[in-house]
């Protein structure tokens, strides 16, 4: 082989890597978080898990981003060690369509079907339809057809220069000494494996494996060995990847290496025996693309027949491999996120949501913490809400910082997620910060042992029902995305500032009997402007909401509000008349 077919090779491979990273990246992106939401359903019945991993490995087109992906959920204590063995079980059978995609490069013959199914015919066309779905769409989901189609096509495209540059091997004298070598089957198993470590690409080796088989100089015994390496070394991804994860995540990347370490030793005993005892005329004939492929998913569906009834004892092997220590601690409520996720952006971006819900939550129970203490004050309940905050505020900061690393070339939805996302721990943990100051406020009543009037006390009971309630409407229209519902919270907000305006008016009227003191006022006065405020900010998470969901809604949200509030928006008028009954002062006394 000369210099520049070494060149050729290199190029062609360069071709099939980058082709399967445009077409991974655009499968992903046309998944979306359909895939953490896919990953969540895995549960102890095998049958969905190995489903599960097959589908998501063969959208995602890689069994190595599929393990990492599992790692930084397992680290960030989203999934169980147990519910990744049958998905890395099922994704190293969706490894194997590649495999059988890339096989069609070896298909010659003057029949019209045969001439279709060559990438020859279709890769052109694909990259053509693709390029102009790219330039010419104004929808993102169709650009990403084209993205998907056009990295197919330069895949197929490294396929081909590979395959040329290397026929001129099958009259080379040299080439056939060398793979006399691969004859040795602990050698066929070390190079497979070495060779797929290096360029972290199952699929990228057993493609260059089967241009190489277009030589005609490769025989099933030679290249059964260099598969079942090949299974081994797409680990090292997950095994690099699982650097610096916490002990558990680490077992996941463990118990993948440990599947196909034990799967290729069984297998390669059983090829050992069946040349010691039967020399199978079969291994000694040449082998194909087609062969590969099937070879490849043989290998890899009998290894996982042989293992699933074991698949505790992996996760055994993989736990006494890293033993449980004393600093191994559950996570207690704190935020995990992987930066592994970042990987996968529509599975780091739900997770992301998924956190931003338990932000919400949290949030909720601090308010309604604060109103207990201002009605009835308790250092035990004090002392919970400051714990809450700091976690609050521990979210916010975690969540802010991730969601900003978050890259790429992202879909519009998550693009409208993420900067929901940023705006909503904003206004998240505003709410907590004055849910403190109503605390320091109770403590100031109890320290004093002074209490408002029985009439003041009324009024914001009055005004504490409608805070709860524009606070529970507002989590969980958030938590379901759920448009209609976030449009019922812009008529409570309004209700409760006409409450805060008709609760001051009357206090002032209660100062001038001398019902009422100026020291009472000011404390109430701030009351009220924390609760005005902590509307105005569910306000802002609820028309987020409303502005997400809506795609045709290009306006700012603070144009959105004025909108509503002018009465632009229909209901609103009718939604505002309601809360104003329900929650009404009653007659002044």
């Amino acid at each position: 082989m000369d210099i520049f077919s070494f060149f050729t090779i290199a190029g062609g491979l360069a071709f099939f890597l980058y082709g399967m990273h445009v077409l991974s990246t655009g499968l992903e992106k046309m998944a979306g978080g359909k895939l953490e939401q896919t990953l969540r359903k895995a549960t102890s019945n095998v049958a969905r898990a190995l489903a599960l991993g097959a589908g998501i490995t063969i959208a995602i087109q890689s069994s190595s981003a599929m393990t990492v992906m599992l790692i930084g959920l397992v680290n960030s204590g989203i999934m169980q060690l147990e519910q990744t063995v049958g998905l890395i079980m099922g994704s190293n059978i969706g490894t194997t369509l590649t495999a059988w995609i890339l096989s069609l490069s070896g298909l010659e013959g003057d029949n019209v079907f045969v001439r279709l199914l060559s990438p020859d015919s279709f890769s052109p066309v694909m990259a053509f339809a693709g390029i102009v779905m790219m330039m010419t769409s104004r929808k993102k989901r169709e650009r990403d057809i084209g993205e998907v189609l056009l990295g197919f096509a330069i895949l197929m495209f490294g396929m081909e220069l590979m395959k040329d540059a290397v026929s001129p091997l099958a009259d080379s004298p040299a080439f056939y000494s060398i793979i006399t070598y691969f004859e040795n089957p602990l050698l066929g198993v070390l190079t497979g494996a070495f060779v797929t470590a290096v360029i972290q690409s199952s699929a990228a080796s057993v493609g260059i494996l089967q241009a190489l088989s277009l030589t005609g100089g490769i025989s099933y015994g030679v290249a059964i060995p260099i598969i079942m390496g090949q299974n081994i070394g797409t680990c090292a991804t997950a095994l690099i990847s699982s650097i610096g994860a916490n002990r558990n995540a680490k077992r996941v990347a463990l118990v993948h290496v440990y599947f196909n370490l034990i799967g290729t030793a069984f297998m390669l005993a059983v090829l050992f025996a069946a040349r010691a005892i039967f020399s199978p005329p079969l291994l000694e004939q040449t082998i194909s693309p087609v062969g590969i492929a099937a070879c490849h998913t043989i290998f890899n569906v009998s290894v996982t027949a042989l293992l699933l009834p074991f698949r505790d004892k992996l996760v055994k092997l993989a736990e006494n491999s890293l033993r449980r220590t004393s600093a191994e601690l559950s996570v207690d409520g704190r935020l995990m996120l992987d930066e592994r996720l970042l990987n996968t952006p529509s599975v780091a971006i739900a997770e992301c949501k998924n956190a931003t819900d338990a932000m919400a939550e949290l949030v909720e129970k601090q308010l309604k913490l604060s109103i207990d203490c201002l009605r009835d004050y308790n250092r035990e309940a004090a002392a919970e809400l400051a714990s809450c905050n700091d976690l609050v505020d521990e979210y916010e900061d975690k969540l802010g910082s991730f969601l900003i690393m978050i890259r790429g070339d992202l879909s519009d939805q998550d693009r409208k997620t993420v900067s929901q996302l940023l705006r909503a721990i904003g206004d998240l943990e505003r709410i907590g910060d004055h849910t403190e100051s109503i605390v320091r406020m109770a403590e100031e009543l109890h320290t004093k042992k002074i209490n408002f009037s029985i009439e003041a006390s009324h009024e914001l009971e009055v005004i504490e029902r409608a805070l709860l309630e524009i606070m529970e409407m507002t989590k969980q229209s958030f938590i379901d995305g759920d448009s209609e519902a976030a449009g019922r919270v812009e008529p409570l907000e309004q209700v409760i500032d006409a409450l805060k305006d008709n609760i001051m008016a009357r206090h002032v009227e209660r100062l001038q009997k001398g019902v009422c003191t100026i020291e009472l006022g000011f404390i109430l006065s701030n009351l009220l402007t924390d609760y005005e405020r902590i509307s105005d900010h569910c306000s802002n998470i609820a028309a987020s909401v409303i502005k997400t969901d809506d795609s045709a809604m290009l306006m700012d949200i603070h144009e959105y509000l004025h909108k509503v509030k002018s009465g632009a928006v229909a209901k609103f008028n009718e939604e505002y008349d309601e809360y104003s009954d329900k929650y009404t002062l009653d007659a002044r006394p």
